[in-house]
């Protein structure tokens, strides 16, 4: 199964994530500015909120991607305050035609001193599992 991961943090804890992940499954987490040029069976997206929504760089990403090249979407991230992105990535995919798979990931990440060391181990060692789990299905 072909895999790719994107990410997009402002603080850093995506990319922890995305890298932990991206390790898991043999490829290189690259930032949303690196377009997907290659089919893949499965896109790894991290984000997170950002005042109460996706980033729009995210929104405009999954926007720009092309539906014969991405086969599904998996999404995970972290945030402070608030739980997951599912349901905001959701809605931009389905406007293009990707289908999302229905598991995710998400935990906490530390925010001007919230949930301080956040992501931690256990949350990267989560993040990995996550993503050898959708690579078998």
């Amino acid at each position: 199964m072909k895999c790719a991961v994107r990410y997009y943090t402002k603080t850093g804890n995506t990319k922890k994530l995305a890298e932990a992940a991206a390790a898991a499954v043999g490829v290189e987490a690259l930032p949303i500015s690196e377009p997907i040029s290659e089919k893949v069976d499965i896109l790894f997206l991290g984000n997170s909120y950002y005042a109460f929504s996706i980033d729009p760089e995210v929104r405009a990403f999954i926007r720009s991607l092309d539906k014969s090249l991405v086969g599904k979407i998996a999404n995970f991230g972290s945030a402070a305050l608030l739980n997951s992105t599912y349901k905001k990535v959701k809605a931009e995919a389905d406007k293009v035609g990707i289908p999302m798979v229905e598991k995710e990931f998400h935990c906490r990440g530390e925010f001007k001193g919230a949930h301080k060391g956040k992501p931690d181990e256990n949350d990267l060692a989560a993040a990995a599992a996550f993503a050898e789990s959708l690579i078998g299905e």
